[in-house]
């Protein structure tokens, strides 16, 4: 019998798990993550207009222009087409205060870009929030500009946070809940937007872009330990749902703590993730000198995911 030429012979692919897929992309999930982020890009013009596209438009192109030259300058792909710069530019713009000087937007995009992302090889090997990075260079680096109450004079908006600061709970006691939730709230351009933001993270979690475990457990956490301080003294502690409401909370735990490559992977390393993140917003407002420090919680929560990852079943058969 004759032989089969080798242009005919079957032969092997040797390749790389996993050999099969959902069809999810980057640019996918970085679309869905644009449009769940779009109520409060929507918000935050509402309620502070030009400043706030000029901030956000900053942070994205600056975020753009530097992944693209740094994957020039480590002759790597340039795959801005994938959307992940754009979705790390906007976060960064909402976690600045609308009345930001240019330069500080530019310098910390770059440094969040540079630092949080592209030195770890791109995406997918950063170990911290590369928002939080940014975020931390920035405050460091220049206090004052970075000071919502600083840099927004001009606006009727009150800072709940500031409030509760320095002239305690019953500077807030009254404050409307549906009023925090709507967005009527002096604080960083974006991470104030809390009903929109909320909506945002629900079509994450639709979409299963992101898992329920480390947004619930933070949400409890939360909830827990701010209300053991509360019930200890009301009249020191301001109630649970106002640290909910209020700051950087919520885009915390839908959009940061949730990023893919700086979080835990088994679903018990994401719950301890999650309950850990909470308590440290907590105690960071609590004890504290920033009145809003809950980006610092997602760095130190960032620290323990490799232990939160040791967390798993024991393999079938071992003792």
């Amino acid at each position: 019998m004759a032989k089969k030429s080798l242009s005919t012979a079957p032969f092997l692919t040797v390749a790389s798990a996993p050999h099969m897929h959902c069809g999810t992309s980057i640019k996918g999930m970085m679309s869905t993550i644009l449009l769940a982020l779009l109520p409060a890009v929507i918000g935050a013009v509402y309620w502070y207009g030009m400043e706030a596209i000029r901030v956000m438009a900053l942070s994205i192109a600056t975020a753009v222009i530097v992944e693209a030259l740094c994957s020039k300058i480590m002759e790597k792909e340039v795959r801005v087409d994938d959307y992940h710069a754009v979705v790390t530019g906007l976060l960064f713009a909402f976690i600045l205060p609308a009345g930001a000087e240019w330069w500080l937007v530019v310098s910390g995009s770059a440094v969040t870009m540079v630092l949080g992302k592209m030195l770890w090889g791109n995406f997918g090997g950063a170990p911290i929030s590369a928002v939080a990075v940014g975020w931390a260079f920035c405050i460091v680096s220049w206090p004052v500009y970075i000071n919502v109450d600083a840099t927004m004079l001009n606006t009727t908006l009150v800072n709940p946070l500031t409030q509760l600061r320095y002239f305690g709970v019953e500077s807030v006691a009254d404050a409307s809940m549906y009023n925090l939730f709507i967005g009527d709230q002096l604080g960083a351009l974006g991470a104030v937007q809390v009903g929109a933001l909320l909506l945002g993270g629900l079509i994450l979690l639709a979409r299963r872009v992101i898992t329920w475990e480390i947004p619930v457990a933070t949400i409890a956490a939360v909830l827990i330990t701010g209300g053991i301080y509360y019930a200890i003294d009301p009249e020191m502690y301001a109630n649970p749902l106002f640290h909910l409401f209020t700051g950087s909370t919520m885009l915390s735990i839908f959009f940061l703590l949730t990023d893919f490559t700086s979080t835990p992977n088994t679903r018990g390393g994401k719950i301890l993730f999650g309950l850990m993140a909470g308590f440290l917003i907590i105690l960071i407002r609590t004890y504290g000198q920033y009145p809003d420090g809950v980006l610092f919680a997602v760095l130190l929560a960032n620290m323990i995911t490799p232990l939160c990852d040791m967390i798993k079943p024991k393999p079938f058969g071992a003792r």
